[in-house]
């Protein structure tokens, strides 16, 4: 299993952080140790005085593609959900400072939570779907598939011409503005559509 992750896919979002807009989706990597496990808090590392959240639309696929034509891209995955791709804000911006990769920064152990997952088929439209993250309770991210640059199908599609997918993978479609940092006690809870899929204590 693979996690493959979309950078850059909210204009609000490319604003906040200042970065270029790009012309095509940025991708990068997360290992499957990244994986927060299930009921375990997120211990924030050592190695960050600055860890951000940033929500993300999640999708699982359910069968192997290579090549993948945008038009056939939903028969590869038939559930969805929303999960956490965490930041080390701080040596993120350290290593693009020197033109550097940003695995440390983004692919670290329990960097990735991944909610329950929900049968598409329920929901009217995957363009169309609000999705929100709240920190003790209160909104702090929250926008719809609608903002997306490039939608789901569109991103399966180009992931595939460069990485073949296998059952399994998931795929964090990028973050929308709001991302902000945390701190010890906080708890962090995602909703896709008003359903609670995660709920994560940060220690």
């Amino acid at each position: 299993m693979k996690i493959i992750c979309i950078g850059r896919n909210y204009v609000n979002h490319i604003e906040e952080l200042q970065n270029e807009r790009p012309t095509e989706p940025v991708i990068f990597m997360k290992p499957d140790s990244a994986v927060l496990l299930k009921q375990h808090p997120f211990v924030i590392p050592e190695f960050s005085n600055d860890i951000h959240h940033e929500i993300e639309l999640i999708v699982r696929i359910n069968k192997v593609g290579k090549y993948i034509d945008t038009k056939f891209a939903h028969k590869y995955y038939d559930e969805i959900s929303v999960g956490i791709d965490f930041t080390a804000r701080d040596l993120q911006n350290e290593l693009k400072a020197k033109g550097l990769p940003w695995e440390k920064a983004k692919s670290f152990d329990g960097s990735a939570v991944i909610g329950e997952f929900l049968q598409k088929k329920q929901f009217n439209s995957l363009e169309n779907i609000t999705f929100e993250l709240t920190n003790n309770n209160k909104i702090v991210q929250k926008s719809n598939t609608s903002h997306m640059l490039w939608k789901i199908d569109e991103l399966i599609s180009y992931v595939s011409q460069y990485f073949t997918l296998k059952i399994g993978d998931i795929i964090f479609t990028g973050t929308p503005e709001g991302v902000a940092k945390i701190k010890s006690e906080d708890i962090l809870e995602g909703f896709l559509e008003g359903n609670k899929l995660f709920s994560i204590k940060i220690k």
